[in-house]
């Protein structure tokens, strides 16, 4: 009876053990640089939130919001490398380094990339405002609605091929942009969806919408491009 006991409990001990040290250190690496990320995109786009937090109105000031709005795609390409990071790293990441190193390599990169989408969404938002007025107005809304949302959705994922192929060039990895916004349109919807959520939790509460929505959406955003990128880029 003994060795039978012996024999029938072994397994079990080995099926109902706990998780073990890398489990706890993987969820502390999330937990990290969620954390880490929100304080340094904070930091890095502080003009943008501390307007938002003492102007009542941000909507009817959206062309002051959305000049101020100039920072993110640099600090986007920080967090998305410490999001590489993590995935490289594990529990040993550093996000704060991570981000510092991604933000300074990439922003000669991605700061033209937010530069040329605030201008075009600028440029869409006047044209808007100007189109709401004329009789063809209900063809035209629908056409600017949607450039507008391939104009952050190419942003977005661009910056995002910035982090991932560091080596291409800018004008490479525009034309790939392009070709997965269009050719994974399923992923660009997503991507709106959470950058909707992110600017709507901004808007309604900067402090801790800023302090808590953005790096979980983000690393969402960011884990559908790089597989977008690494799906288009695998050998066949």
């Amino acid at each position: 009876m003994t060795t039978v006991r012996q024999h029938t409990t072994g397994p079990l001990r080995r099926r109902w053990a706990g998780p073990g040290f890398e489990t706890f250190g993987s969820i502390f690496g999330f937990i990290y640089t969620f954390l880490a990320g929100n304080v340094l995109l904070a930091v890095a786009n502080a003009p943008l939130v501390l307007c938002l937090a003492l102007v009542a109105d941000p909507a009817a000031a959206w062309p002051f919001f959305l000049a101020l709005s100039v920072t993110v795609a640099p600090s986007l390409a920080g967090v998305f490398a410490a999001f590489r990071a993590l995935n490289d790293d594990g529990g040993t990441v550093k996000p704060v380094a991570a981000f510092l190193r991604g933000y300074q390599r990439s922003f000669k990169r991605a700061a033209p990339l937010g530069l040329g989408a605030v201008a075009m969404l600028l440029f869409l938002g006047v044209d808007l405002a100007i189109i709401q007025a004329m009789p063809a107005a209900a063809a035209l809304v629908p056409l600017i609605i949607v450039a507008a949302a391939v104009t952050v959705s190419l942003a977005v994922t661009a910056i995002a091929g910035v982090v991932l192929l560091p080596d291409a060039s800018l004008k490479s990895t525009l034309k790939a942009s392009i070709y997965l916004v269009v050719q994974r349109w399923f992923l660009s919807l997503a991507m709106l969806i959470l950058l909707g959520i992110i600017v709507s939790a901004a808007l309604l509460q900067p402090v801790l919408g800023v302090a808590l929505a953005p790096a979980p959406l983000l690393f969402v955003v960011w884990s559908n491009a790089s597989y977008a990128f690494h799906a288009v880029l695998r050998p066949a």
